[in-house]
């Protein structure tokens, strides 16, 4: 099984939301974000596989026990999280902070990895 980077699965994540991943209605509702996206390695109806979830990086220490901790996830600098945009953000606001969160994250994983390295001996 191929593992892939941060990096690479935030922006499969990018590409998920841009394409309207979470507008395709399931049968019976919404579909979750994160949860319900390539991004989740949990089964279905299961509980959050810590370990396994690169998402768990950006989650608050906190709340890595929640059922879905990836919802708690602080988005921007209100501290607005997909918990608290479920309860007071329309799904437009929802997909748009989620989105701007990815380009923020993901260009500093890029920034990360452009930092010239430098060799003790030289």
């Amino acid at each position: 099984m191929k593992r892939y980077s941060a990096l690479d699965i935030l922006k499969n994540e990018l590409r998920f939301v841009q394409k309207g991943g979470y507008r395709a209605p399931l049968v019976w509702r919404a579909p979750l974000v994160f949860e319900d996206s390539p991004t989740c390695p949990r089964e279905s109806c299961a509980a959050c596989p810590e370990t396994d979830c690169v998402l768990m990086r950006f989650v608050p220490r906190g709340c890595r026990y929640e059922a879905a901790p990836c919802r708690h996830i602080p988005l921007n600098g209100l501290g607005e999280t997909v918990d608290s945009l479920y309860r007071t953000g329309t799904n437009e606001e929802i997909e748009q902070t989620l989105q701007s969160w990815l380009l923020e994250t993901i260009g500093q994983l890029e920034e990360t990895f452009e930092q010239p390295r430098f060799d003790k001996a030289a």
